[in-house]
């Protein structure tokens, strides 16, 4: 699916939900929410890909690939976190979507804790003592 495709798709089941919206708010929900499935699902083998081609040039230029690695992971639960809280958005739960950003933000800087140390160390080596 081209992202054309996946445009029209989401503009068509924009168009359902304001009409079912009106009659079932409930059913209009569920189009939203099974439309945002669809979509994650069709972009999860593009992402996949820009993942591997990361991993190729990782491997070709040499570079630790824990840092690489760790970097992907922040971005996917970025991207998860943004998925999870605007669903919840979308059902009118504007706190515990907060709650899932939050728990985003969290479990970014937990990953992020070995490269800042790294980092750290390495400044420090730079300093003479």
């Amino acid at each position: 699916m081209d992202f054309f495709q996946l445009v029209s798709f989401a503009l068509i089941a924009s168009i359902l939900v304001i009409i079912v919206k009106e009659q079932q708010s409930s059913i209009a929900f569920f189009l939203v929410l099974l439309t945002g499935i669809i979509i994650f699902l069709v972009l999860i083998q593009y992402i996949s890909e820009i993942f591997r081609m990361i991993t190729y040039v990782t491997t070709k230029a040499n570079l630790n690939f824990m840092y690489v690695e760790t970097i992907l992971k922040i971005i996917g639960i970025a991207y998860i976190a943004e998925f999870g809280a605007q669903m919840t958005r979308d059902a009118g739960l504007g706190s515990l979507a907060a709650k899932i950003e939050l728990a985003g933000k969290v479990f970014i800087l937990l990953l992020a804790i070995p490269i800042i140390t790294s980092v750290i160390e390495t400044v420090l080596n730079f300093i003479p003592v």
